[in-house]
């Protein structure tokens, strides 16, 4: 075995070991793959549990939104993807716990904590006394409701149907010297913020967030649960109170940001004075907060 698939396992052992006895200690650390999400969505479909996570040092076919590829130089990133089965009604909140339970690790880690930038990325300054820098990406993807087929067609899930989601991150945590050319500007690593201190590790960094994950999924599955999660990400949210553009693909909406839904949907008072509620979009902040 080489340096990387030592230290690939040696992760996974790690990661193994401290998650015994959860729902998540089922953690399979790869050296390279195309794209963890891929990866657990066939798991799933070849009957993978519900807690079941993969980890790369490196991906070739990383994705974000919108088709978007996902690039990190090897080893240097926190990339994972995780195996839910959440109520199909709330399966859409996925991204907000994975993204509170990331933010929760790394203030636990470093005494740091980025904001959460609507829809699903994490960002520093968390304050907004600045110019936005992307700290970690989410990508959430679910697969055909319980009890239906690709050759079915797609349906409404029913009462009581589980949604089968893989929900994934990239953190970028030692990008020194490191970091691709055209994200200087706009990306962060957490060794930049936690400097002159090391970073966390990143099994270290798996372990906290995976722990903060049973909390707050276990949220989605609670009676009044969902109400209390969106509450957290209010309070952890970058995105709140700012002006803000949206793009929508054919148009954009410009206003200020003012509530999140039920669904985990943006509310944006325009500048028309009207309230538009916005399930996708990408978000550009307008302004440092003063």
């Amino acid at each position: 075995m080489d340096e990387t698939g030592s230290i690939a396992a040696d992760n996974e052992s790690r990661a193994r070991a401290a998650l015994d006895g959860t729902r998540f200690a089922d953690v399979r650390w790869v050296t390279e793959t195309g794209s963890t999400n891929a990866d657990v969505l066939e798991l799933a479909r070849q009957g993978g549990s519900e807690g079941t996570v993969v980890v790369a040092d490196h991906q070739t076919a990383g994705r974000g939104r919108r088709g978007r590829s996902w690039e990190a130089p090897p080893g240097a990133s926190l990339m994972a993807t995780v195996l839910l089965r959440p109520p199909a009604e709330v399966t859409g909140l996925t991204t907000a716990a994975l993204g509170l339970a990331a933010v929760a690790a790394i203030e636990d880690l470093t005494g740091f904590a980025p904001g959460l930038k609507w829809p699903n990325d994490l960002i520093w300054p968390a304050d907004g006394r600045g110019p936005d820098r992307k700290l970690a990406g989410i990508l959430a993807e679910a697969d055909w409701p319980a009890g239906s087929g690709v050759a079915d067609g797609w349906r409404q899930p029913g009462p009581g149907d589980r949604s089968v989601v893989a929900v994934g991150i990239g953190i970028n945590v030692d990008w020194a010297g490191r970091a691709p050319e055209e994200l200087v500007d706009i990306a962060v690593a957490l060794d930049e913020i936690t400097a002159p201190a090391p970073p966390p590790d990143r099994a270290d960094l798996l372990v906290s967030m995976l722990r903060h994950l049973d909390a707050f999924d276990g949220d989605l599955r609670t009676e009044g649960g969902p109400a209390r999660l969106l509450d957290r990400w209010r309070e952890r949210s970058a995105t709140l109170g700012r002006e803000v553009r949206v793009d929508l693909g054919a148009d954009d909406v410009v206003g200020t940001a003012v509530d999140v839904t039920a669904e985990g949907h943006l509310v944006v008072e325009t500048v028309e004075g009207e309230r538009r509620t916005l399930a996708v979009g990408d978000v550009v902040h307008l302004r440092d907060r003063g």
